[in-house]
């Protein structure tokens, strides 16, 4: 599971990749760990509950949130945030995710996955990924409406790089075509949910950890 990502871009040339409102967004590029706040791309109403106004979309805008939701009452450990979606059908996601509004761009230029092995001294190795088409990618993410401002990233099957790596599941990157991007904000889940599918393994690189 991805546990760290880069963002290595100011929030000016994120708006700018995206076609998106910065605002006073101050990020300056670097790390994004869970429990920390990163920009993510939004076309909804975030804190106002229902569909959006009817024949009109909302502008597209660049906003800060927490990466992490609070977990459902059941869970045994209230204090762990809920970083991925592993299972889009499950109840305490599907409301969200068939709203268009609830469904962010999550941007980013490198994510860690952990590796199989260990390294000399021990410790669980660090492996870095990035599409080599996109300088600037866009991970698919959901949003939740709660006291918190928080996201999560949506997964799906690894690609052969990755499953070679290890892992088990991946984080759904977004192909870099606009209207891609925009099903993904404004379209109706039985498109939208295509759209979370392993990027090309070709089009993966490892890079070294930054």
């Amino acid at each position: 599971m991805t546990m760290l990502f880069r963002l290595d871009a100011s929030a000016a040339e994120i708006a700018a990749h995206f076609a998106a409102r910065s605002g006073d967004d101050p990020w300056a590029g670097g790390h994004v760990a869970p429990g920390s706040f990163a920009p993510v791309i939004t076309a909804g109403r975030e804190f106002v509950a229902g569909p959006r106004p009817a024949g009109r979309r909302l502008q597209t805008r660049m906003i800060p949130r927490l990466w992490g939701v609070p977990p459902p009452p059941s869970v045994a450990d209230p204090a762990r945030s809920v970083l991925s979606v592993r299972n889009p059908d499950s109840p305490f996601w599907i409301g969200n995710l068939r709203n268009s509004e609830f469904r962010c761009l999550v941007p980013a230029t490198a994510f860690m996955e952990w590796g199989k092995g260990r390294d000399r001294e021990g410790r669980r190795v660090r492996r870095w990924f990035a599409p080599s088409d996109q300088p600037i990618f866009a991970f698919a993410g959901v949003w939740k409406d709660s006291e918190v401002p928080s996201f999560a990233l949506l997964t799906c099957e690894p690609n052969a790089p990755l499953r070679a790596a290890g892992c088990e599941a991946m984080p759904a990157i977004l192909p870099p075509d606009p209207q891609a991007q925009q099903l993904w904000l404004h379209g109706g889940w039985d498109r939208a949910q295509a759209l979370l599918a392993p990027y090309p393994g070709s089009l993966m690189r490892e890079r070294a950890e930054p």
